[in-house]
């Protein structure tokens, strides 16, 4: 008999992740139950759509200028009630967010084995990206099943201590999720007012690059297609009020990009396959749009995802404006430097991450 399963989860990436292995297990028949944080309200509610997935459990939990802190009391205590009222025997959680430390958190003070979806990640720098770094290796410390995207994140746990039999690696669910999204006839506005012209994908939104960074991150971006009339950017701002702010301070005025708000993930996917490269600051897209053949610029000092810069598709560029500039200057500019990074094998799945994760489970 198959045991009741719970997933937790409240951000928008952790929704795209873990949407398809929910559908998974529940084709296989593992009764599984949903309890979303609402981390991310709007931005949740258009993936949950996407995927067909209603929370069992919704608990709301985001106030205007909430702190973390709150954040995550709030989170622990409204998990914690979610599992005594659905009794689960396994918790599964994803990544390194406020919802997932306090999924695991919530498990371990109620006894309840916990699976850890894209688990090894490391930084080693508790400041980049904060507070993830801190959130992963606390669920790394409650999880008793480990899902690792690559052989670099196995290492990583395994170097920690963590028993082998526990660690297993599957490849990046986020690719899974991709198959059911990207669809080969596609039309949009945007790719119309961009026809014609080399459009990058900008995303950026990370806490510790708020203010003087990530203006000069955005700087970057518009110089770079501002000297280049055969470009154009679109940019989704994540709803954080300073991260909007930056945008529509440096960006709002540029003909040549457009400022929208976020993006479910149907139209987000199929605008990255059709992109001629993606910046950004995100731990997911250094994921996806290497999938799609899309070079990445990453506009970070460090990265989570190593295994993405030594495979050739991802190009850390750091948070300066001067940095960010030369390296989109390259990937513009040199046709060859661009051609070997679209070519470059994803170390990040072959889309089958949900199947094997789904297997050991039941051999479990």
């Amino acid at each position: 008999m198959k045991k009741r399963v719970m997933a937790v989860f409240g951000t928008r990436p952790e929704a795209v992740k873990l949407c398809p292995l929910i559908g998974e297990l529940r084709r296989r028949g593992w009764p599984v139950t949903v309890c979303v944080t609402g981390q991310h309200r709007q931005m949740l509610d258009q993936v949950l759509g996407v995927f067909g997935v209603t929370p069992d459990a919704d608990l709301d939990l985001m106030r205007p200028e909430q702190d973390l802190a709150g954040l995550a009391a709030a989170a622990l205590e409204g998990v914690s009630g979610a599992l005594a009222r659905f009794s689960p025997e396994l918790v599964l959680v994803q990544g390194d967010t406020v919802s997932a430390l306090a999924g695991a958190l919530a498990a371990f003070f109620a006894r309840i084995p916990v699976a850890h979806v894209e688990a090894g990640l490391r930084t080693y720098d508790m400041d980049r990206p904060w507070p993830e770094e801190f959130d992963r290796r606390a669920v790394s410390f409650i999880a008793r099943l480990h899902f690792a995207p690559t052989q670099a994140a196995r290492d990583n746990l395994l170097a920690e201590g963590v028993a082998p039999e526990r660690v297993f690696v599957t490849g990046n669910t986020a690719i899974d999720a991709l198959r059911t999204t990207v669809r080969q006839e596609y039309s949009d506005p945007l790719l119309d007012w961009a026809a014609g012209r080399r459009l990058l994908l900008v995303t950026a939104h990370r806490r510790e690059s708020l203010g003087t960074p990530m203006e000069g991150m955005l700087r970057a971006v518009r110089r770079a297609v501002e000297e280049r009339p055969d470009t154009a950017a679109v940019y989704p701002m994540h709803r954080n009020g300073p991260v909007r702010a930056a945008a529509e301070k440096v960006l709002g005025d540029c003909p040549q990009v457009r400022l929208t708000e976020p993006m479910d993930p149907v139209r987000m996917h199929n605008i990255m396959a059709r992109c001629h490269l993606a910046v950004t600051d995100s731990g997911g897209i250094q994921e996806e749009a290497p999938a799609l053949g899309k070079p990445v610029v990453v506009m970070r000092d460090v990265t989570e995802r190593p295994e993405g810069v030594a495979a050739g598709t991802l190009l850390l560029a750091g948070t300066s404006e001067e940095g960010v500039y030369r390296a989109l200057s390259r990937l513009l500019d040199d046709p060859a430097a661009y051609d070997a990074m679209a070519r470059a094998e994803n170390p990040y799945g072959d889309g089958r991450a949900c199947q094997r994760i789904a297997d050991v489970l039941e051999r479990m």
